[in-house]
């Protein structure tokens, strides 16, 4: 039952909604559960209002934070664009004042602090008007060279539907007075069952006190399933078993919504680790992801009396039997996973799967991950990571954590966040979709008014996105319903999206705009003519109109079958005669760049330093549909060839060599060689005779790079000599290191290899093309060798 009259003829105004809040918390005390209170209408009155309500209500300044543009109560204060601060604490009340803008990431966020039995409050303007309203956030939607006026209020029209139709929510209109209560928000829910209590497992080898320290049943079963990663066991495994073989690769993969616990379970079995001297390496997005791993890890030590040292900066942790519990920010980690004997990964869904793999090489490694998260997307992470898991050679232990620990089970304002910021979108279950192929699929474009029109199809269609990148925010669907510049697109099977892809304009930027680019100013929502102007210095790049594919998935159940292909290509069959270019950005991974080079998009750029998310580096790709956008991706094509060899011994250094292999197949444009007779007799000289690489390296570089991107038939090296080519030729890295990374005998071994490569090399584009010098040399060896 949820009551919605009006309370305002039953005593004055403010004692009417202070009353309404001790209800609601009293409610949510009783229940375990969180309430929600709304005050719209007048910032001011909604403030006096609020004062009141906090005033009234048993709750410590302390447990309340105040997410809004000013600090005006006496609690603890944060803008809205720090939100992210919370995550991974508990407040009892927590208040948005979304007068100025309302971010939907912080929503997200500040309603994931809010523990069992509290309070959330928002401070808005009044209902009816709010979506017509535009704020700041809006003008981060706003992208040149669209207005304001263009950005739509549908993500807010949405949100407002929700707050009026899910249960636990009440409505104050401060803008009367008295105030009038629209709804009052009270579940009168039945009384639940008391749990049964818990009983620790009696054949458990983690010590009793871990397992005492657990809440639920789910945590204890996840407790127990750390056990599989102990080298304790592991150990006393083989001492029963004289046959045992070489220690077994373990993996344990530990999912659940927000608030069940995971961190603290994988804190408790960090710390029972520890007690056995492990090295226990945890990583996460930040150290404040993996907090309340270490508290729970640090308390279990301290009870224990077992904790030696402890590192405030970052968590770490010592025992005196030697072992420890460090923090390393995720780059690192992936590098020092051959250092430690457990590595635990928490937040792994928020992290790309390029930096997931790398901690594959961990024998015993465990991946906690948030199913629904406010940072990432745990399908995301189910779908695509766990593929490459189930490849390799770890045995994988699963657990799934249900119940919740900081509220009770089917808490409505859970309810009512996973919707209204669609936390829990999901593509199409698999039977629907298994059997589409490029012939059984439609092309449609999807207003944002279909999408808002439509839930299910809203569902499917961000649920498909959430995959298509570890990283899709509550922000992304209010882009998706009212930024003016993106569209979307789908294929769809029977009525089902299958595939789709994210749309954003970019260019046809004024003269102006271009300028103040070119001169160090940054204009939002134009990446590619941003990247092109500011970094590459071609103040001329934002005059091209373009499309630039945002985000691209195909549902996991039907891939590789063509229909991202297939998308792409009706894609340019709609917008070729509208634009000058279509194009992408993206982590570069050899795959990625194979599928766009594939589709016809030629790479331009790679960015110089590596994403702090993902851990890779950044690819721009174009695909031209007009004589201006041919003329844009032909010059910057050109002066990417030409700049590459500099880039490969300085800033991309350390690019992987398939990377390197993968980019410069993409390459569009042919880059000149002009080797002297000189040059050629030194590149001649290392490949049929005596001479040396290290002695002018700038030929052999030059060469390599036009091979790498031309590719002629007549040349067939390996993908061993390739690499051998990226990593000395262009990279100059060390003989002793490229012997030891191709798995060479030795140094001299991969010298010879290296010379022999460049020979087919020397014939084609040397003697071939007529260099004398060339061939002299090539003649002059040859012959001493018969």
């Amino acid at each position: 039952m949820d009551d919605t009259g009006d309370a305002s003829g039953s005593g004055s105004a403010v004692e009417t909604v202070v009353d309404l809040a001790e209800s609601l918390l009293a409610e949510a005390d009783r229940t375990n559960e969180r309430r929600a209170l709304v005050l719209a209408g007048d910032r001011e009155r909604g403030y006096d209002v609020l004062e009141s309500v906090l005033d009234a209500l048993p709750i410590g300044i302390s447990d309340t934070t105040l997410l809004g543009p000013e600090d005006r109560l006496r609690c603890e204060h944060l803008p809205q664009a720090n939100a992210g601060k919370l995550l991974g604490t508990t407040r009892r009340a927590a208040i948005v004042d979304a007068h100025e803008g309302l971010r939907p990431n912080a929503l997200g966020s500040v309603v994931g602090a809010v523990d069992g039995g509290g309070l959330l409050i928002l401070v808005t303007p009044d209902l009816e008007r709010w979506p017509t309203e535009r704020d700041a956030f809006d003008e981060s939607l706003a992208v040149p060279p669209f207005s304001l006026s263009d950005v739509t209020g549908r993500f807010r029209r949405r949100l407002v539907e929700t707050l009026r139709a899910h249960r636990g929510i009440a409505i104050a209109n401060v803008e009367r007075d008295p105030v009038r209560i629209e709804r009052q928000g009270l579940a009168y829910p039945a009384p639940r069952l008391p749990r049964a209590p818990l009983e620790p497992p009696t054949d458990a080898d983690f010590p009793r006190a871990a397992y005492e320290a657990c809440l639920t049943a789910d945590q204890l079963e996840a407790v127990a399933a750390f056990e599989g990663l102990s080298i304790e066991v592991e150990a006393q495994r083989r001492d029963a078993d004289a046959d045992a073989g070489p220690p077994a690769k373990r993996a344990l993969v530990l999912e659940a919504d927000r608030g069940r616990g995971k961190s603290s379970a994988a804190g408790l079995a960090a710390g029972c680790l520890a007690l056995e001297g492990a090295d226990v390496l945890v990583t996460a997005p930040t150290f404040q992801n993996a907090e309340e791993l270490f508290a729970r890890a640090r308390e279990l030590l301290e009870g224990f009396g077992e904790l030696v040292a402890t590192e405030e900066r970052n968590g770490a942790l010592e025992t005196t039997r030697g072992g420890r519990i460090r923090y390393l920010e995720p780059s690192a980690a992936g590098e020092a996973v051959d250092r430690a004997d457990v590595v635990i990964v928490d937040e792994a869904a928020a992290l790309p799967v390029s930096v997931l793999e790398k901690y594959l090489a961990a024998d015993r490694v465990a991946f906690a991950t948030t199913i629904h998260g406010y940072e990432g997307a745990g399908r995301g992470f189910s779908v695509r990571f766990r593929d490459r898991l189930e490849e390799g050679d770890h045995a994988v232990t699963d657990v799934s954590m249900l119940e919740p620990i900081r509220y009770a089970a089917g808490d409505p304002i859970e309810v009512w966040a996973f919707r209204a910021l669609g936390l829990d979108a999901r593509p199409p279950v698999d039977p629907l979709v298994e059997d589409a192929d490029p012939e059984s699929v439609a092309y449609r474009r999807l207003e944002p008014a279909d999408l808002l029109a439509d839930e299910n199809l809203l569902r499917e269609t961000f649920g498909l996105l959430v995959l298509a990148h570890y990283r899709t925010e509550p922000n992304d669907l209010a882009r998706l319903l009212d930024a003016p510049n993106l569209e979307t697109r789908v294929l769809l099977h029977d009525g089902h999206v299958v595939s789709v892809a994210l749309l954003a304009r970019e260019g046809g930027l004024s003269s102006e705009t271009r300028a103040s680019m070119y001169e160090g100013g940054r204009i939002r929502g134009n990446m590619l003519p941003d990247v092109l102007t500011s970094q590459l210095r071609d103040e001329a790049a934002g005059a091209p109109v373009g499309i630039r594919i945002v985000r691209i998935a195909t549902h996991h159940a039907a891939r590789s079958r063509g229909l991202g292909s297939r998308l792409l290509e009706r894609v340019r069959e709609e917008f070729e005669s509208e634009v000058d270019w279509l194009g992408t950005g993206f982590g570069a991974t050899p795959d990625l760049l194979a599928f766009w080079d594939r589709n016809g998009y030629g790479t331009i750029h790679v960015s110089t330093t590596r994403n702090d998310a993902s851990g890779e580096y950044s690819a721009i790709m174009l695909s031209p549909t007009s004589d201006a956008g041919r003329d844009l991706r032909d010059r910057h094509a050109a002066w990417f060839g030409r700049r590459f060899p500099a880039l490969c011994t300085d800033a991309l250094s350390d690019l992987e060599p398939d990377v390197a292999r993968a980019v410069l197949r993409s390459v569009d444009a042919t880059p000149p060689l002009e080797l002297s007779d000189h040059e050629w007799r030194v590149v001649a000289g290392a490949a049929y005779g005596p001479g040396l690489f290290d002695v002018d390296p700038g030929p052999f570089r030059r060469l390599v790079v036009r091979f790498l991107v031309e590719r002629p038939d007549e040349i067939d090296l390996g993908d061993r000599e390739e690499r051998l080519l990226v990593l000395r030729a262009l990279q100059g890295r060390k003989w002793s290191g490229v012997a030891r990374r191709l798995e060479y005998h030795s140094a001299g071994q991969c010298m010879r290899s290296f010379g022999e490569a460049l020979c087919p090399l020397v014939d084609y584009y040397g003697v071939d093309a007529g260099s004398k010098a060339a061939l002299e040399v090539r003649e002059r060896f040859s012959r001493d060798d018969r």
